[in-house]
């Protein structure tokens, strides 16, 4: 499983788990107004393009890498702006995006795409980049970790 770690980027992950949620969406409908759904759907996507994009201007503004698949080259902490709130809010932005899917297809069955993209986010994407995070940065980003949630 570890051959995984930091192989696919977030955003493809969205994809293939959207593309598969769209295969899903024959499944029992929810039984919500379709502008009201539109509207939901719309609001989710908002949010979450605007909290992924603070997060990537908090990394460039902080002159660090936001290339999913090399944290090791992570060269500052980020801690302010949106990062006081989330360690990982281009992640939760992502979230935010595929749970909009989801409201947006009215499927049962669409509503499992977030939960299997947390899941591989934190297992294959996360925790190899805490890792990295704590070997380089030590006792100051254990105690960041300890104060900011993972995601929202």
């Amino acid at each position: 499983m570890n051959g995984l770690e930091l192989k696919i980027p977030p955003p493809v992950v969205a994809l293939l788990v959207g593309g598969v949620m769209w295969m899903a969406k024959h499944a029992p409908f929810l039984a919500i107004p379709r502008n009201i759904v539109l509207l939901a759907a719309a609001t989710l996507v908002l949010a979450g393009f605007a909290i992924a994009g603070a997060g990537l201007i908090s990394f460039r503004r902080a002159g660090t890498t936001v290339h999913p698949h090399r944290p090791q080259e992570t060269s500052a902490l980020v801690t302010t702006g949106i990062y006081r709130y989330s360690r990982n809010p281009m992640y939760a932005g992502l979230l935010l995006i595929v749970v909009a899917w989801a409201v947006y297809l009215g499927s049962l069955w669409a509503l499992a795409g977030p939960v299997v993209f947390v899941l591989y986010i934190n297992r294959f994407q996360i925790m190899p980049e805490e890792r990295v995070l704590s070997a380089k940065f030590g006792e100051t980003y254990a105690a960041y970790r300890s104060k900011v949630r993972p995601w929202l």
